[in-house]
C-alpha cells in the first residue's frame, strides 16, 4: 500500500519511515507533485493535523496522513503547546525555540512537561486519528545531538539520557510519534490494508 506522509519536515519523515521498516510504502509530498506549505491556523494540534490530511486527500486524491506535534509545559499553561515549531517567532529554530522555553522557565521548579502527536489517516471510506504522548521533564541545559526540535532538553520519565542523547532506533520505543505511528500500523493491519 502506498500512502502519502503530508509532511515537509524531512527529520519527522525520516522517524515515521524508520518506524515503518517498509511494511508501508510511504510517499513524500514532492513525490506527489505537492510543492505548497502546508496551512496550520486552527489553533489546535488535532486541527492541524486534520487540515494538513485533508488538504491532500481533497487536491491530490491519495490515501495520506498528517501529523502535528507539540510540546506541552504544565508550568507554562501547556505552551508552546500547538506553537511549538515558531515558538520563538516565524524563522522556526530548534535553538532559539529552546533559549526562549529556558527562558520563560527560570526559576521554575515544577518542569513535568509531555510531547503529544495526532496523526490524521485520511482514506477513502476512512476517517481515522491516533494520539501519542510521552511524559517528561525540562532539563536546564541543552544535552545531545541527535533529534530535532526540543528533543535536547527534554528527559523522559524513567530515563537517564534526553531524546537527543538517544538513537533514532531508542527513540523510536518510546516516543510520542512512534505511539501514534504505532496505532496507524495496526488500524491498517486490521483493515487487512496490504502491509
Amino acid at each position: 500500500m502506498e500512502l502519502c506522509f503530508a509532511t515537509n519536515n524531512a527529520h519527522k519523515l525520516e522517524e515515521v519511515k524508520s518506524l515503518l521498516q517498509g511494511q508501508v510504502q510511504i510517499v513524500s509530498l514532492q513525490d506527489i507533485g505537492c510543492a505548497e506549505e502546508l496551512a496550520e491556523t486552527t489553533g489546535t494540534i488535532i486541527g492541524n493535523s486534520r487540515q494538513k490530511a485533508e488538504y491532500v486527500f481533497e487536491n491530490y486524491n491519495v490515501p495520506c496522513f498528517a501529523d502535528d506535534s507539540g510540546l506541552e509545559v504544565e508550568a507554562l499553561t501547556n505552551a508552546p503547546g500547538v506553537d511549538s515549531a515558531h515558538y520563538a517567532g516565524l524563522q522556526r529554530s530548534h535553538d532559539d525555540n529552546i533559549s526562549l522555553l529556558l527562558k520563560n522557565m527560570e526559576g521554575v521548579t515544577d518542569r513535568k512537561a509531555q510531547f503529544v502527536t495526532v496523526i490524521t489517516l485520511l482514506a477513502s471510506g476512512v476517517d481515522q486519528r491516533f494520539v501519542g504522548t510521552i511524559k517528561g521533564t525540562i532539563i536546564h541545559k541543552k544535552m545531545g545531538t541527535c533529534g530535532f526540535g526540543y528533543d535536547p532538553i527534554f528527559r523522559p520519565d524513567g530515563f537517564d539520557n534526553t531524546l537527543a542523547q538517544m538513537t533514532l532506533e531508542e527513540k523510536n520505543k518510546i516516543s510520542h510519534r512512534a505511539k501514534a505511528t504505532e496505532q496507524l500500523i495496526e488500524f491498517l493491519r486490521s483493515r487487512a490494508f496490504k502491509l
